[in-house]
Formats: C-alpha cells, sequence, structure tokens
C-alpha cells in the first residue's frame, strides 16, 4: 500500500510532501479513537526491546534522528508510529530560515536523500514552550513515555570562536523540557561548522555546556553527533574528548558530502549542488564508524547509531556493531511510517 502512496507522493516536492504527510498524520491524531488505531497499528511492544542507556528509558532502541521533527511539532504523532525516542532540532538561538528552496532531494535509485536545508528552525524559545506545552498534554498509561532528544547547532551568522554561546543558550533554554542533548557540529550545510569538530573548538564547546550540566540538581546526557567523513586520527581525538570531557555518548553518523559510487546519474546529481548525502550510500561507512568507536571506547561511551537503517537487519548490523540504539530517517522517507514496528519485530 505504502509503495503504492509513495510513486504518487514521489512526484511532488519532497519538502511540500513532508508538510502535507505530518500534517494529515497530525489531524488524524487529533481524533482520538482514531489515534488509538494508528498506534495500535504501527506500535509494537515486547520486553526485549525495552533499553536503559545513559540513565533513561527506552520503550525501544528505535528512535528518529534529528532533522525530521527540527521544531518539535509532530511528537505526539510519531510517539503513535512506534518510535521509541525522536531527537528534535537542530534547534539554534534565534529563528532562522534555512537556505533557498528547494533543498532537500530524493535519488530513489539510490534510497538516498541529498539535503541541504540549513538548520531552518523557529528559534529556541518558541520550540522550548512547545515542548513544554506538549509535556503537560502527556497521559501516563503502562507505556513508557516518549524519550526526546534536544539536537542543537549554532546561528548561520554567529562567528565559530563565539560558536559556544549559541550552543549553551540552546542548552539552557531547553535543559527543562528535554531528556538528553546532541551536539551537532557536523552538519555540512551551515558554513564552516564542521571546522568545530577540531579537537581545541570541540572542547570549548563540550566543557563548558558540561561544566554547566554539572551545576545541575539532575544533569542531562550530553551527546555529540560526528560526522562519517572523519579520518581515523580524527575520530581517536573524538574519543579522547569524549572521555575527558565525561560525554554520555555518541551520533554517529550524521550526512556525508561524499557522492561516491551512486547509482543515479552523475549529471543528476551535479545538478542537485551541494548538500548532506544520507540513506543507503551511508550504511556501510556509519557502520566502519560505528565499529571503529566501539572498538577504541570499549563500552566506556554508549553509542548511538544513524546512517543507512531500513530494516531489521540493517539496525541488527549497526548494534552488532556496537551501537546500543539507532535512528532512522531516510528510511522513514522510504519505508513509510511502519518501519519502527517492522525493525522492531525484526530485531524481536
Amino acid at each position: 500500500m505504502y509503495k503504492l502512496l509513495r510513486s504518487v507522493l514521489f512526484n511532488f516536492n519532497t519538502e511540500a510532501v513532508h508538510h502535507f504527510s505530518m500534517g494529515s498524520l497530525s489531524f488524524a491524531c487529533k481524533i482520538g479513537w482514531l489515534k488509538k488505531i494508528i498506534s495500535n497499528h504501527f506500535s509494537y511492544q515486547h520486553p526485549k526491546l525495552k533499553r536503559e542507556v545513559f540513565g533513561l528509558k527506552f520503550s525501544n532502541p528505535v528512535g528518529l534522528g534529528a532533522g525530521f521533527d527540527k521544531n518539535a511539532l509532530y511528537l505526539t504523532e510519531l510517539e503513535a508510529l512506534g518510535f521509541g525516542f525522536v531527537e528534535i532540532g537542530t534547534v539554534t538561538p534565534k529563528p532562522q530560515s534555512g537556505n533557498d528552496q528547494p533543498r532537500l532531494f530524493r535519488l530513489p535509485k539510490d534510497k538516498a536523500l541529498i539535503n541541504r536545508m540549513g538548520f531552518n528552525n523557529d528559534g529556541v524559545e518558541v520550540i522550548a514552550q512547545r515542548l513544554e506545552e506538549w509535556r503537560k498534554q502527556q497521559l501516563t498509561d503502562d507505556r513508557l513515555p516518549l524519550t526526546v532528544g534536544g539536537n542543537i547547532g549554532k546561528n548561520k551568522l554567529t562567528p565559530n570562536e563565539d560558536a559556544w554561546k549559541d550552543y549553551e543558550i540552546c542548552f539552557n533554554a531547553l535543559f527543562d523540557v528535554v531528556d538528553y542533548f546532541v551536539v551537532n557540529v557536523s552538519s555540512p550545510n551551515t558554513p564552516g561548522l564542521r571546522a568545530l569538530q577540531e579537537k581545541d573548538a570541540l572542547r570549548k564547546i563540550l566543557a563548558n555546556l558540561q561544566a554547566i550540566n554539572q551545576q545541575k540538581e539532575n544533569p542531562k546526557p550530553l551527546l555529540l553527533k560526528i560526522a562519517p567523513d572523519l579520518t581515523n586520527e580524527q575520530l581517536d581525538d573524538i574519543v579522547d574528548l569524549a572521555l575527558e570531557v565525561k560525554l554520555a555518548g555518541l551520533v554517529a553518523t550524521n550526512t556525508t558530502i561524499s557522492r561516491n559510487n551512486l547509482v543515479t546519474p552523475s549529471t543528476e546529481v551535479e545538478a542537485i549542488g551541494m548538500g548532506g548525502l544520507s540513506g543507503k550510500p551511508v550504511q556501510k561507512r556509519s557502520t566502519e564508524v560505528v565499529a571503529y568507536l566501539a572498538k577504541q571506547l570499549n563500552g566506556q561511551i554508549p553509542i548511538i547509531a544513524s546512517g543507512g537503517i531500513f530494516t531489521g537487519d540493517d539496525a541488527k548490523e549497526k548494534l552488532d556493531a556496537g551501537a546500543t540504539l539507532i535512528q532512522v530517517w531516510t528510511g522513514f522517507v522510504y519505508e513509510g511510517p511502519g518501519i519502527a514496528k517492522r525493525i522492531c519485530e525484526g530485531l524481536v
């Protein structure tokens, strides 16, 4: 059924389809009985799926990566689709419109996406308020509540030497309304951002956040999201710094700037232009990074794996490589609303 629907939707603008699809789901979930039907159909619960990672409880290990629900608009709907956790954002201190459209492109032959969204979001104040209202509306039942991560970044116009201030603003504003934080310095769509992955620049950001965090009565898990394009030497620096700053975890990986081994004709890819590539072409490299980090960390810090996960077997590959949790994004676009349930069933 979804394949037929997808063949129709893929004829329209990618970003417009995203808003239409989630808007339709949001409308349906406002009708109590219909939301219950959706939840019963798309959720899959099993004791084997429950996880406790960096002090947080997860109903299952399948999460939705940052960039899908940038503004925390669809948490109720995504929970109904069976996700164990959702990462909102990337959130910046000030609202920004992002890069010019079109900025999100499908590569169906490769089961991939290219995006150059540019951290478009409503700004941290609006998003924090929205999350606070969402939390007030949550009803307790026999299910674990949805775990929500806050992915934070810097505004485009903030110079790199002041980036640490943007991360601090977002951290403080979201502290009471998210369960964990992910520092994003690995998106290729904000000019100069990836330079912040260098050890000294990164230390300034992470050490400052951790200092603030440890002053809190109940510190929140602080994670770092990294690119798949780092060398082993750069990954070693990440490992050293993660242990030094006592990070709670790592997210591996973000999108890639590589265009190697694509089936899509190079003329089409070149016409799309700049942006981060996600989906199946990133799967192998993402798993390699997860395996390398897991070996170097030797179980000291958990890893959330992201990159090319479409099926239960894909998820198992990441978990076998050393990940504790997994995130989907592009797979959701190609596989549809049943992806979390199918992966959970596959894992069990």
